[in-house]
């Protein structure tokens, strides 16, 4: 039999036992289940990784496809830039093309007006000329018979200049009547070999007197010396044409080809001031657009932009549809750029 006190004893260990284990099963429950829950949260995490890798994955694909894009857009704007810089220059150059062929145009049309006017002038002096021989003709003294006293016709022979009065000359018939041949005191009577008498009656032609040239006459002949490259003629006679007829139209044209001249002669300021006289001075010339882009071209040779693109725009609102105002179009663009 167990005595109480061992009884005691061993009762108390088991219980000590029983407390003790208690606390060490529950912990490794605990524990046990820390475990999953970090192992599930690892494998959640690694899902989430995965997961992002994935997403990470198409953004970059995204990315690298929207790169792509861009660049292909790029790429085709940069060549649509470049096709309409190309057309612009190809439009700029047609359109100085065609305005240097309308003013070459317009310039043959005055060379061929100057030549059909210097036709005409000749034509007239030819004709002239035949009037003042027919006139001469009409005007040479016929030899008509006359009657002597005794009743005998007589041939109206001239005596020679200084014969005198009753002389027969050489080769006439003595027995006509000389009585009415012109001595040397009738000044209409001494002919000379080529003298032509006035006739009775008659008045002397009138001189004609020299009348000042026309503005048209003066302007055909300055241009056409202009573009024979004749300039410093030309440039006298521009000059002679406009202190003429200062009010003329064709003045305006003049001071026009004055400009001309002087920006072949690398002049622009003095280019300036003549194309202001066409502009300012002749509001109805038909040079005035071509007027306002040389003069734009001239200040932007003396370097005064501003300036320049003022005078541009002016002409592209007067003449929007004008050839000048589409050179005037292309070079504000390359103003612009530059």
């Amino acid at each position: 039999m167990t005595p109480p006190h061992a009884l005691r004893i061993l009762t108390a260990s088991f219980l000590f036992a029983g407390l003790v284990s208690l606390p060490a099963h529950a912990a490794n429950k605990d524990i046990i289940q820390l475990e999953t829950e970090v192992q599930q949260l690892q494998i959640s995490l690694a899902t989430l990784q995965k997961s992002n890798d994935e997403n990470m994955g198409m953004l970059k694909e995204l990315l690298q496809q929207t790169a792509d894009a861009v660049n292909t857009m790029t790429t085709t704007v940069n060549g649509l830039k470049l096709s309409m810089q190309n057309q612009q220059t190809a439009a700029s150059t047609n359109n100085q093309q065609i305005s240097g062929q309308v003013q070459a145009l317009n310039d043959s049309v005055d060379a061929l007006s100057a030549r059909l006017d210097k036709m005409a002038k000749s034509l007239a002096t030819i004709q002239s000329q035949q009037q003042i021989a027919n006139a001469a003709l009409s005007n040479l003294p016929q030899a008509t018979p006359t009657t002597s006293a005794a009743g005998a016709p007589t041939t109206g022979v001239t005596p020679a200049p200084g014969t005198p009065v009753g002389v027969v000359p050489a080769g006439a018939n003595p027995n006509l009547d000389t009585s009415s041949a012109p001595t040397d005191s009738n000044p209409n009577g001494a002919l000379g070999a080529n003298a032509q008498p006035i006739p009775a009656g008659a008045e002397p032609a009138a001189v004609p007197i020299p009348t000042a040239p026309s503005a048209g006459d003066m302007y055909r002949g300055a241009y056409a010396d202009y573009i024979s490259a004749r300039f410093a003629l030309a440039a006298s006679e521009f000059e002679a044409l406009i202190k003429a007829h200062p009010d003329d139209n064709l003045s305006g044209n003049a001071y026009f080809y004055l400009g001309e001249m002087d920006m072949r002669s690398h002049r622009p300021s003095a280019a300036i001031k003549s194309y202001d006289q066409v502009i300012t001075s002749y509001p109805d010339n038909a040079k005035i657009p071509a007027a306002e882009l040389h003069k734009a071209y001239a200040l932007i040779d003396e370097r005064e932009t501003a300036a320049a693109e003022r005078e541009l725009r002016e002409l592209i609102q007067r003449f929007p549809v004008s050839p000048e105002a589409s050179l005037a179009r292309a070079k504000l663009s390359s103003l612009r750029r530059q």
